[in-house]
């Protein structure tokens, strides 16, 4: 019976992608953690746990943010267009244009160089603050994304019949837009955006943190921002343990090393690489469970 339970909730886990990979991914976080708890010296395990929840910790404020800005948006141009305020609705969109105009990890390497700027001249100095603002860097030039959801959702309901069905019924506006559409029949749609943002974020934070770690200066670029994977990828231990795996080919011998020596770089670039293919998973199977793809 037991066995029988066992296997039929192995064979739903497996159709059901996202909460495959959901698992895959935290069972994999688990085992590293564990490992590297046992193998790795203190102050470098230490810094990649650090790393690794200020990572994810601006991941999420990217969405917050994303959602914020996101929804402001969408819901003001909709309400600029419906009050016949083209001027404001041609700025707003110029505006919209402008962000999308920017590549992502160049305006988000802009807004850190800023940031870092910032610190050298010890306008922050609170590492929260500091993290807040590299997220809502990363969102500015993110949440146009969700807004072109968001507006892309509201016009295909507004097609309906059941739009014009509620208004004559007297529902709100408001209502029809916030809870009929937006909450009941777009919120899977929503979720899933999020979800990618999440993998965006990381992948932009990371990029980013690695360029300017390695690229400036070094009594600038470190200079007291919050460690994250991509700046600890950038220092010389990490790289030189990511040298050690070009050595261990023509090397084979030395392949055991690699999990006993070698675990500061790996296990950084083991982090980034695999939550970024876990998100995507993740994702991608949330959309096909929930048909989110079809519309």
């Amino acid at each position: 019976m037991i066995t029988r339970q066992i296997q039929t909730f192995a064979a739903r886990l497996y159709r059901q992608k996202d909460k495959l990979w959901l698992s895959i991914w935290a069972f994999g976080i688990l085992t590293l953690w564990i490992w590297n708890r046992i193998f790795l010296n203190g102050p470098a395990f230490d810094q990649i746990q650090s790393a690794f929840i200020h990572t994810c910790l601006i991941a999420v404020l990217v969405i917050a943010f994303c959602c914020i800005l996101g929804w402001g948006a969408a819901i003001g141009l909709y309400v600029l267009e419906r009050s016949q305020k083209k001027g404001l609705v041609l700025s707003l969109d110029f505006l919209l244009n402008v962000i999308r105009s920017i590549p992502q990890i160049i305006g988000v390497l802009v807004g850190y160089v800023l940031i870092t700027m910032m610190l050298r001249q010890e306008v922050l100095q609170s590492e929260l603050l500091v993290m807040i603002l590299m997220a809502m860097v990363t969102s500015l030039f993110v949440f146009p994304e969700l807004v072109d959801l968001i507006r892309e959702r509201i016009d295909h309901y507004r097609t309906l019949d059941f739009v014009n069905a509620m208004l004559c019924c007297g529902i709100s506006e408001h209502r029809i837009i916030h809870v009929e559409i937006l909450w009941k029949n777009s919120l899977l749609h929503i979720i899933n955006k999020l979800i990618a943002i999440f993998g965006i974020a990381i992948f932009l934070q990371c990029s980013v943190d690695f360029i300017i770690s390695v690229g400036l200066s070094t009594n600038v670029s470190p200079m007291n921002l919050p460690i994250t994977l991509g700046s600890m990828l950038a220092r010389i231990d990490s790289k030189q343990d990511i040298l050690a795996i070009g050595y261990t080919l023509t090397h084979l011998t030395y392949l055991p090393n690699l999990f006993f020596q070698h675990l500061q770089g790996l296990t950084t670039a083991f982090l980034i690489v695999f939550t970024l293919l876990s998100i995507y998973h993740i994702a991608n199977g949330f959309a096909k469970r929930y048909g989110v793809l079809k519309g």
